[in-house]
């Protein structure tokens, strides 16, 4: 069982040293690299894929996916931009119908997939084209967002400016959604009675069944869990843009994903972490920090370093699922 117990932390520890690596790399080869400049950008420029992610780990803790991620993301911007310039709401009550409107997303998904027995890949798949379809429908172009409560209240006077360098670092208000929705999602999946849960269906739904945990509450609240997260990523979008965009985040589903995987939650769920996701999106974000410090590589060589990065897990997970197997025998 220790053993086992080991295995199952490999990933992670890979992932980590794959991090380090990285940023050691990055340190000694380019000047200012490892300034804190660099550190604050790397957080405040990678905040909604964090948020995005993390919903995307209880999903595939569960051992379920969600495609819709990104395009929910979408809507949410582009939803909040157009109640706030064209109907005159107040941001906090556009912030809270978008959130509501995203978790009421998340748990329809969960319910289809759930009561009729659907794979989560299509339902999310009709998701995505959904909700995109729904951002274009609200408005079809972007819009920018000037009203007080985002720039000043929450952008400047929400801010925290700490005493670092000639000029002050500041760290935006958004990077503190993150840090909350981080703390939460740790304090749910590692010491809440639902987390256990989460991990039991995603290690084995048939015993999960067994035991009598509620299975099918579990699968829906987790889809609720991952669109509220989705829209709280869009509002971080929104505050980091001071935009809505119904043509933004394409593809941020598979970011989110990637990170997760990265950060050594497998596949078929049941093994994974938040520390992991959090490392995952680290490692995505300095991938793209290394490729800009470079200067001459085109940045869809980012592209090409994540899909290596997912394949190298990918085929870890293969890996440790055949240790653990053996194992257990």
């Amino acid at each position: 069982m220790t053993r086992f117990i080991a295995i199952r932390h490999v990933p992670f520890l890979a992932s980590l040293a794959v991090l380090i690596g990285a940023y050691i790399f990055g340190a000694v080869s380019y000047d200012y690299f490892a300034s804190i400049d660099v550190i604050r950008n790397l957080v405040v420029d990678n905040a909604f894929l964090a948020v995005a992610a993390l919903g995307a780990t209880f999903v595939i803790l569960m051992g379920g996916i969600d495609l819709s991620v990104g395009s929910v993301m979408a809507f949410t911007s582009i939803l909040i931009a157009t109640l706030i310039k064209e109907h005159s709401w107040h941001p906090a009550t556009a912030f809270a119908v978008a959130a509501l409107i995203g978790t009421a997303f998340g748990t329809l998904q969960g319910f289809l997939i759930q009561t009729f027995r659907l794979p989560a890949f299509l339902v999310t798949l009709a998701g995505l084209f959904i909700a995109r379809g729904a951002a274009f429908a609200v408005h079809i172009q972007s819009l920018s967002i000037q009203h007080p409560f985002v720039s000043n209240t929450l952008n400047e006077s929400l801010s925290l400016t700490l005493p670092i360098g000639e000029r002050g670092m500041t760290i935006p208000f958004n990077v503190f959604i993150v840090l909350a929705v981080l703390l939460a999602s740790w304090f749910v999946l590692a010491q809440t009675r639902f987390g256990r849960a989460v991990y039991a269906v995603g290690d084995d739904e048939s015993s999960a069944l067994l035991v009598g945990l509620p299975v099918a509450r579990v699968r829906i609240s987790v889809y609720a869990i991952s669109g509220l997260l989705s829209a709280l990523a869009g509002i971080v979008f929104v505050l980091y843009q001071q935009s809505g965009d119904p043509s933004a985040c394409k593809g941020f589903e598979l970011d989110a994903i990637a990170a997760v995987v990265i950060g050594g939650t497998l596949l078929r769920g049941g093994v994974g972490s938040i520390p992991g996701t959090v490392v995952g999106v680290a490692i995505l974000g300095l991938i793209q920090t290394l490729i800009a410090f470079h200067g001459n590589l085109s940045s869809w060589w980012t592209r090409i370093a994540i899909g290596m990065l997912v394949l190298i897990f990918v085929s870890l997970q293969r890996v440790i699922g055949i240790l653990a197997s053996r194992g257990a025998r």
